[in-house]
């Protein structure tokens, strides 16, 4: 039998570690001319994933949903 500390170590080292976190930034923020920017974390699986991400999401000073790229 296990301990707990030893099911979570064992856990720990059998995960991929394909999962990355990456930063998602507004694109249309920039040319409105307000100061400030929209920016999200998220992850993606970088060998589903390898080229950068956009998604729709939305920026509470434009108040409106508008593309955000990954970020480097």
């Amino acid at each position: 039998m296990h301990s707990v500390l030893e099911v979570l170590i064992l856990y720990h080292m059998a995960k991929k570690g394909n999962r990355i976190q990456v930063i998602l930034e507004c694109t249309e923020h920039k040319s409105s001319g307000v100061s400030g920017t929209s920016r999200y974390i998220s992850t993606k699986n970088k060998k589903n994933t390898p080229d950068r991400l956009e998604l729709k999401k939305f920026n509470p000073v434009l108040k409106k949903y508008t593309i955000h790229k990954e970020i480097k």
